[in-house]
């Protein structure tokens, strides 16, 4: 008796898009900038921790988040203004990391003539 073929599993299907290589990214890239959540999180972590010592990752994650849902616009505004200057120093660190990109490509090219 012949079976029909069955489809793939996903499991499968995940295992062949893993395959695909991924860029190595450069350990000397500026680090992206961080939300004013991020920065909230950080701030409160430990002390969402210590009121919940028997709260797993996940669930300190969702006590954060209910947390900042909380705040009013007034107590966010310094996350955010945090948030704003590590973007602008995100932006000046990347500009000046695509610079040197660029020349060192530009001196790659000039060695090669």
């Amino acid at each position: 008796m012949s079976h029909p073929t069955l489809p793939q599993r996903k499991a499968a299907e995940k295992a062949e898009k893993a395959g695909r290589a991924k860029a190595k990214k450069d350990p000397k890239a500026p680090k992206r900038a961080l939300s004013a959540y991020m920065f909230f999180s950080q701030d409160w972590r430990e002390r969402i921790k210590t009121e919940n010592p028997d709260a797993g990752f996940g669930e300190v994650g969702k006590l954060l988040g209910a947390k900042w849902k909380e705040l009013d616009d007034e107590e966010k505004k310094p996350y955010i203004d945090q948030a704003a200057r590590d973007k602008t120093r995100a932006e000046e660190e990347k500009a000046a990391y695509d610079g040197s990109k660029k020349s060192a490509a530009s001196a790659d090219e000039d060695d090669d003539e």
